[in-house]
């Protein structure tokens, strides 16, 4: 079965990502497109919201990571979007999946397909489906596209020879590497970053990064050290998740060379890592509020901020100090791309990883987050973890955590949400509970402003444990007060 997680449809390769379901959904998304023919067509300006009139051919654009076979699978889709009468803008090579979703915006596209399983393993691919705002569907656009999926059953969808959807203009190879570099540039104070000497490390992870951020800098005249920059589709072995532990190459990297900065991002470079000089980890909790210091405090901007439920609550601090109101949301950057597009939010970001900011796609961008940060450092000309410190003194101490918590069996997870739902704890490590939210997971929120959440993964059978407190020692008591209820012990 076919369904969207959080952010698209992810499986295993071959047991059901194959290329009759990568057909399947396809067919859905042509279904879809043509019979939704107003929902195109939104210009790139979000404030003016000026629409044109549909093309007589539906366009999308189609692009692929760096996996084993994305570029055959994306082939395989645009070959069954072209048999039903929709054109598609094809990448010429891998391209990320926030790049992906400007060349939607750019070129007015109904659109945009992506072969992409983000950070997950080596095993896995999936598609991402971004309508034409260039974010990620809604739940309203999933759902339907489900049903058309269950309608076609296991009907084999036709597909158009790939020659001949070539040579008929169904499919035309484009760049679209120059227009995102074009609008990463315009969000950028480019003669700071050329001026600040800084010395980055970059590792891409072997995802489809490799070939724009690393670039980017050096044309800027940045010193770059490069890791994990050729393709290999199994990746090192492991995840291409930018995570404190999968960095450690890097980090060693940095302090045996001294650079400024380490900066990485996952598979599709949607989700971002920022390593600080030493090769200090720094969360991506402490970035989002890093990142909305440096766009009101640096490029004076304004408006509204907005998180997931589970997202350190250090960047409503930072927007409290600015007298900025803080919009939280459940998990999923989709939600967070909704806000977004109204263009009263200057950022909204996500505790995984994800980050984008007003006037740019609604769509997480690692790339984007790791260049605020060398825009960031090159505009302070020091370190972010003093800078960081420099907040903690202004609005108070964040310390924050997740791990996975793994349950083996559906049925105890379901025991488990029903137990907390129906005799939440009242206190919690030391102390007293005073707001239960039950938005998305539970989130148990104590009278000094500290708090637990436990959310069951949308992705495999674990709960996630966040937790957040102000010091460390605070931390680690409410963690472990977070594994106890998911063992039923209190």
């Amino acid at each position: 079965m076919i369904k969207f997680g959080t952010s698209g449809w992810r499986a295993v390769v071959p047991e059901e990502f194959t290329f009759q379901n990568v057909r399947r959904v396809a067919h859905a998304i042509a279904g879809f497109v043509k019979e939704n023919p107003e929902s195109g067509i939104l210009s790139a300006d979000y404030k003016s919201h000026i629409k044109r009139e549909p093309p007589v051919v539906p366009e999308v654009v189609v692009g692929y990571d760096t996996r084993f076979l994305s570029e055959e699978f994306a082939q395989e889709l645009a070959s069954v979007l072209a048999s039903a009468g929709v054109k598609s803008y094809f990448s010429q090579a891998e391209v990320p999946t926030p790049a992906l979703a400007w060349a939607v915006l750019e070129r007015k596209a109904v659109g945009g397909a992506m072969i992409t399983a983000s950070h997950n393993g080596p095993y896995y691919n999936g598609i991402k489906w971004m309508p034409y705002w260039g974010g990620a569907a809604t739940p309203a656009v999933t759902d339907d596209l489900e049903r058309r999926i269950e309608f076609l059953g296991e009907q084999a969808p036709r597909a158009m020879a790939w020659d001949k959807a070539v040579r008929e203009s169904m499919v035309e190879s484009q760049d679209f590497r120059k227009g995102y570099l074009r609008q990463i540039s315009s969000l950028l104070d480019l003669k700071a970053i050329k001026n600040s000497h800084l010395k980055i490390g970059v590792d891409s992870l072997h995802g489809a990064g490799r070939n724009y951020l690393a670039p980017f800098l050096e044309s800027l005249g940045i010193e770059v050290v490069e890791l994990n920059k050729n393709r290999d589709v199994l990746f090192g072995g492991r995840s291409p998740e930018p995570t404190e532990e999968s960095l450690q190459d890097l980090a060693a990297v940095m302090r045996k060379k001294k650079l400024s900065l380490g900066l990485a991002m996952d598979g599709d470079a949607d989700r971002f890592g920022i390593l600080d000089a030493g090769g200090t980890w720094i969360g991506p909790n402490d970035v989002l509020a890093l990142a909305l210091e440096h766009l009101v405090a640096h490029k004076g901007m304004k408006g509204k901020v907005a998180r997931t439920v589970m997202t350190s609550h250090f960047v409503d601090a930072v927007a409290k100090s600015y007298g900025l109101e803080t919009r939280e949301t459940p998990v999923g950057f989709k939600y967070i791309g909704e806000l977004l597009r109204t263009g009263h939010f200057i950022l909204g970001g996500e505790e995984s990883g994800g980050l984008s900011i007003q006037g740019h796609v609604p769509e997480k961008d690692g790339i984007l987050a790791c260049l605020l940060m060398v825009e960031l450092a090159a505009k302070e000309k020091k370190p972010l973890a003093a800078v960081r410190e420099r907040l903690f003194k202004r609005v108070g101490h964040f310390c924050s955590a997740r791990i996975n918590f793994r349950i083996e069996k559906l049925r105890q997870m379901i025991e488990v949400q029903e137990r907390l739902r129906v005799k939440p704890p009242l206190d919690l490590a030391g102390g007293s509970v005073w707001r239960i939210d039950e938005s998305d997971g539970f989130k148990f929120i104590l009278r000094d402003g500290s708090w637990l959440g436990l959310r069951p993964s949308g992705t495999e059978s674990a709960f996630r444990v966040y937790a957040e407190a102000a010091t460390p020692k605070a931390l680690g008591g409410l963690v472990e007060a977070g594994k106890k209820l998911l063992q039923g012990k209190f």
